[in-house]
């Protein structure tokens, strides 16, 4: 499904989203590796994070049970790190969409049956 990123947003804003337990880290080092690198300052990141914070996203607690059995077994099978795998996981074990710009998880997702999202 090809949807601009603004879509995207408005999806998650209407329906909410699922992510794994790893995505406020990976989200916050991101931001904060953006100020550290003269990219952004700490009101943009501060920002940021309240607005990601006000949106309707919802962690998946399930993501640290299948880390060391589904999750580890699609970063092998597909050669994924285990971060890409545990969002490729969350996806197929709910039968979610994913949405992601990464080309090797994006082709590990056609692989495993997942829809993607384009962006």
């Amino acid at each position: 499904m090809d949807i601009s990123r603004r879509e995207l947003f408005g999806m998650v804003i209407d329906k909410g989203a699922w992510v794994p337990g790893i995505w406020r880290l990976e989200v916050a080092k991101v931001l904060e590796m953006g100020l550290r690198r003269g990219r952004t300052d700490a009101d943009f990141r501060d920002a940021a994070l309240g607005d990601l914070a006000a949106l309707p996203i919802e962690v998946d607690v399930e993501t640290d049970r299948q880390a060391w059995s589904a999750t580890v077994r699609l970063a092998a099978t597909r050669k994924l790190t285990l971060y890409d795998a545990a969002y490729l996981e969350l996806a197929r074990r709910r039968g979610l969409p994913l949405a992601t710009l990464d080309k090797e998880l994006r082709e590990a997702a056609v692989a495993e049956g997942v829809l993607l999202l384009g962006l």
